[in-house]
């Protein structure tokens, strides 16, 4: 039996805002893969969202920009960081549609403690971003907790902007929360953003084992999507049951 397919990408509103992130110069790099691969991943509860029949593995590096809680303003240092996160694609019985986070690589080690302390499963990492012109590279060395040295380098060139993004793109752009187990409990981490400015891009070079060290070691090769965007910002509310 195929799973269900939800179609509906639209936002949902997050509620009073806990925190707030901007997320800039962000790419996109997914493996599709048989939604068998990835439902013993998920939190109880949750079953692989999909998009023609296929669910998704997505390696996502970019810029935290100036984390600010419950309405005060970004912090310019410590809440600024660089991070990659490997993430699968989930549905609840409620139909919210979310991501479930098997790591988070950042380059901040207080942001890293706090997060492992509600639950996430950030990393401390070594990492640099660069970019000239067109070509963008994110660079990671895992230290702390490990597979010590777990990390890669991920390259694309930018090309020209998305006026019209097609329903795979919005399927993987548009997630409006995370699922995430909690002292044997699901919950759902609701956001709010707009919607992504888009790019097309062509990966260049990913040299890495972030996915194998992620649980996903079949996974890889040339990706099935590339996309880049400069960023949104972000709010997220209330965890929710």
């Amino acid at each position: 039996m195929q799973p269900e397919e939800i179609t509906d990408t639209a936002s949902r509103p997050a509620g009073r805002a806990l925190f707030t992130q901007g997320w800039r110069d962000v790419a996109f790099v997914h493996w599709a893969v048989d939604p068998a691969v990835v439902a013993p991943l998920l939190p109880a509860g949750t079953r692989p969202d999909v998009h023609d029949g296929r669910s998704w593995v997505g390696l996502v590096p970019f810029r935290m920009r100036r984390i600010g809680v419950l309405g005060s303003p970004g912090l310019p240092w410590v809440g600024s960081f660089l991070e990659t996160n490997v993430r699968l694609y989930s549905v609840d019985g409620q139909g919210r549609r979310g991501v479930v986070f098997r790591s988070l690589d950042a380059d901040r080690l207080l942001p890293v403690l706090v997060a492992r302390a509600a639950g996430l499963p950030y990393l401390w990492a070594r990492m640099r971003f660069t970019r000239d012109g067109d070509r963008v590279a994110y660079d990671s060395r895992r230290r702390w907790p490990g597979p010590r040295s777990a990390g890669g380098r991920v390259e694309l060139r930018v090309g020209e902007a998305l006026t019209d993004p097609g329903p795979l793109e919005r399927f993987l752009t548009g997630r409006w929360g995370l699922h995430q187990s909690t002292l044997g409990r699901t919950l759902y981490w609701p956001n709010e953003h707009p919607t992504w400015p888009l790019h097309r891009a062509e990966l260049l070079t990913w040299d890495g084992d972030l996915l194998a060290a992620a649980g996903l070691p079949g996974v890889g090769g040339p990706p099935d999507s590339v996309l880049f965007s400069p960023g949104v910002d972000v709010r997220f509310g209330p965890r929710l049951r």
